[in-house]
């Protein structure tokens, strides 16, 4: 069961920037139209290379979808290079196609929401997995859940902030983005580990 529980911790790593980059994709896809003719051409071959890298990142997830800890954390590192190359696409997009402010507001709207939604779905989850303990085992996972919960809204509340910013730059936006991301994965991490040790009390 404490193997069990690990994983849990990756396949929430990995569905979290999955669907960051599913809600980067269709912000940057509707708001296509609005480039202008002479960087249509420019603004397609990076959607396609970013699409093509979301893709090859969510085949290598699923394809370590029901291997073990070890083998999913040989995975993480591959797919961590993989997320900062589509991140550096991401910039290289609005430094030289995407440079309109609202563009970039569009987009660091949709992808707080889906960093958000991922928060309370991995919330939810420990939540299920508390419920299925025995009560004597129940006490530090209650007390993770509640933290992790907490922490989601903090940084939903940090998110909302930035939204109402009108000026901020991508780069701050991301950075932004970035904290929350290293929050998500801290409360993630310690919430499994709760688990683990709550799974495992003899260990």
């Amino acid at each position: 069961m404490a193997e069990h529980s690990s994983i849990h911790f990756y396949l929430n790593w990995a569905k979290e920037r999955i669907d960051e980059m599913d809600a980067t994709l269709a912000s940057l896809e509707a708001k296509a139209s609005q480039v202008g003719a002479d960087a249509k051409a420019k603004a397609d071959r990076f959607l396609a290379d970013l699409k093509k890298r979301r893709d090859e990142f969510e085949n290598t997830a699923k394809s370590q979808a029901e291997a073990g800890e070890t083998a999913w954390q040989r995975t993480k590192a591959q797919l961590e290079s993989q997320w900062n190359v589509f991140e550096t696409q991401v910039k290289a997009y609005f430094d030289t196609v995407g440079k309109q402010i609202e563009q970039q507001q569009a987009t660091f709207r949709d992808v707080a929401a889906a960093q958000i939604k991922a928060w309370h779905e991995a919330a939810d989850k420990l939540h299920d997995s508390a419920v299925k303990m025995t009560a004597a085992n129940r006490a530090e996972l209650d007390a993770a859940v509640k933290q992790m919960k907490t922490q989601a809204s903090e940084a939903e509340a940090r998110l909302q902030k930035l939204k109402q910013a009108r000026a901020e730059s991508w780069s701050a936006l991301s950075a932004a983005l970035a904290d929350s991301r290293k929050a998500f994965d801290r409360a993630n991490q310690a919430s499994w580990d709760a688990f683990k040790r709550a799974a495992s009390p003899n260990l």
